[in-house]
């Protein structure tokens, strides 16, 4: 059982955003020794509670700072940007960290309404062209873009090519991801849809691609795991409660030791079929986030 995380880079109370930080290259580095696949993390905006508006920005401190995880954005939030400029800045990265690099990539805003106005403008606007623009990213790194019937080169050209994925939580991302021929990840921690039904159909959609030769999944969940279920119950309780208190969304978490984590996981796989778990785990501790994580690993799942 493959297990991934995805680090949404909480600033505690009572810490500074370069504290913050600091913990966030900590979990990467302890990640990499436990055998984690991926370090990926999220972007957000304008969230007190969050320091994590500039995914591409961290990667590069977390690869400086590890030597095999994988890097990646959980996700780029591509209706805000040109697909030029982030297929920039990820090759670049690739070329920094040869073979190690994921560019993520979703459509939601990130922050609240006023907020991405100054980011982006009329955000209504530009998610409606993000098929458009998932094709324009997807066709830059194939080095199959034009403009004006122009041929556009998204340098530096990175020895290895990157990985490319899309994340959603409903069957229209997964549509998409298939027709790209991206890897596709499903937010089963933040969607009340049937995780089986949505990777299905990716598979049955998929459409080989320069990207992808074959359909490879993920699943997000989130999971929060302690020596004893009681006191995972009390941690999850307390996560849920901070993001309330923080306006964030209604997530979901399984709780329990690492052992009932694992009957989990391998139950969800069982129904879904996926090659990978993304774990989500933002125990508002750091050291128990940290045991959390330790615990998964150690089990051998």
């Amino acid at each position: 059982m493959k297990l991934s995380l995805l680090d949404f880079v909480p600033r505690l109370p009572g810490y500074s955003a370069e504290e913050a930080l600091e913990q966030a290259i900590r979990l990467a580095r302890e990640a990499e020794a436990l055998g984690y696949h991926r370090y990926w993390t999220s972007e957000h905006h304008g969230m007190e509670g969050l320091a994590s508006a500039a995914p591409e920005v961290l990667l590069s401190a977390i690869g400086a700072a590890t030597r095999r995880i994988r890097l990646g954005s959980g996700a780029v939030l591509l209706p805000h940007y040109s697909p030029l400029k982030v297929a920039e800045s990820f090759r670049l990265l690739s070329a920094l960290y040869p073979g190690r690099v994921d560019l993520g990539i979703g459509r939601a805003p990130g922050g609240e309404a006023h907020v991405t106005m100054a980011l982006s403008g009329n955000f209504l606007e530009r998610v409606g062209r993000y098929p458009q623009l998932a094709k324009d990213l997807a066709d830059l790194l194939a080095d199959n873009y034009r403009y004006d019937d122009h041929p556009v080169i998204a340098r530096p050209i990175p020895r290895l090519p990157l990985e490319l994925w899309m994340l959603g939580t409903n069957v229209k991302s997964a549509g998409y991801a298939a027709e790209l021929g991206t890897g596709y990840v499903f937010g089963q921690f933040m969607s009340d849809s049937n995780g089986a039904e949505i990777l299905r159909s990716y598979r049955e959609a998929f459409r080989p691609s320069v990207h992808l030769a074959k359909p490879s999944t993920i699943l997000a969940v989130g999971l929060i795991c302690a020596e004893t279920e009681a006191h995972a119950k009390t941690l999850a309780a307390k996560t849920t409660e901070g993001f309330r208190d923080r306006g964030g969304a209604p997530f979901q978490w399984f709780a329990g030791t690492a052992l009932q984590a694992r009957e989990y996981l391998q139950d969800l796989q069982n129904q879904c079929r996926n090659d990978e778990f993304l774990i989500v785990s933002p125990i508002p501790d750091y050291e128990e986030r940290l045991h959390s994580y330790r615990l998964l690993a150690e089990l051998g799942i």
